[in-house]
């Protein structure tokens, strides 16, 4: 059953009261709503807004997108809100009053918020390395991978795979000491560049790569410099690529 409701993109510090000249999720005028010193972007709404259809639902949140955009280019500093946040009537009272009664009692939060990320912008930071050139790297002077290496080659069939196996479980755990070792290195490197970071998940990559870290970091927009050089050095390294986005609003610094 569908219900109208108040789809939220952002909130900005102030009370503006000119909406966004850009239009939102079908075609809907982009609307302020000043309260209590803090404005709610928003716009009216159909609900649910998730559509199965993945072409529609790229759309929409390619149109979720340029308007955040747009209200970062125009406020400079945002909380924006992830795609599908909708305010909905709920306990007799209209989606309107919902709002309202939700920006009173988070109005410190969320201008305590406000004044953190000001200035401040998103950026990734991933980095893969290519397990084949690395595996052969770290064991390449491993005397006790050597060492099985050789036995194989002497041994019976039976022997030897039972060896086999004792090397790929020797390979995979040096490997995951590497691995842990590279990632709190990077991972401090970045930390120092920048002024917070978040822990991502990690993603997929084609069969020759692994993602080894995925950050989220927060810091002055444009000020990157000194995190370029930190990520520089990293490619420089054989067998690492490095991934770096951004600027971004600051989506994984809000926590709503």
């Amino acid at each position: 059953m569908m219900e109208k409701g108040l789809y939220l993109y952002c909130v900005v510090a102030g009370n503006e009261t000119r909406g966004l000249e850009i239009k939102g999720i079908d075609g809907q005028p982009v609307l302020t709503m000043p309260i209590d010193d803090l404005t709610a972007v928003v716009q009216e709404c159909q609900t649910p807004i998730a559509n199965d259809d993945m072409k529609i639902l790229s759309d929409l949140v390619l149109i979720h997108q340029a308007v955040i955009d747009l209200a970062w280019e125009r406020f400079q500093t945002i909380v924006p809100f992830s795609f599908g946040t909708v305010v909905v009537e709920r306990d007799g009272k209209s989606k309107e009053e919902n709002l309202r009664e939700w920006l009173e009692r988070e109005s410190e939060t969320l201008k305590e918020k406000l004044r953190r990320l000001e200035g401040k912008a998103e950026y990734g930071v991933q980095v893969s390395w290519e397990p084949a050139k690395m595996m052969e790297k770290i064991t390449r002077n491993d005397k006790e991978v050597r060492s099985l290496q050789e036995e194989i080659h002497s041994k019976g069939t039976g022997t030897a795979y039972l060896l086999r196996q004792k090397l790929e479980r020797l390979v995979k755990e040096r490997m995951e000491v590497a691995a842990d070792a590279y990632f709190k290195e990077f991972f401090q490197g970045v930390r120092g560049q920048v002024e917070e970071v978040r822990v991502e998940k990690v993603r997929k990559e084609d069969p020759s790569r692994q993602m080894l870290m995925n950050l989220s970091c927060l810091t002055p927009k444009g000020e990157t410099s000194k995190l370029g050089e930190f990520l520089d050095r990293i490619t420089k390294i054989e067998g690492f690529h490095v991934r770096f986005t951004g600027p971004w609003p600051p989506y994984s610094f809000v926590n709503f």
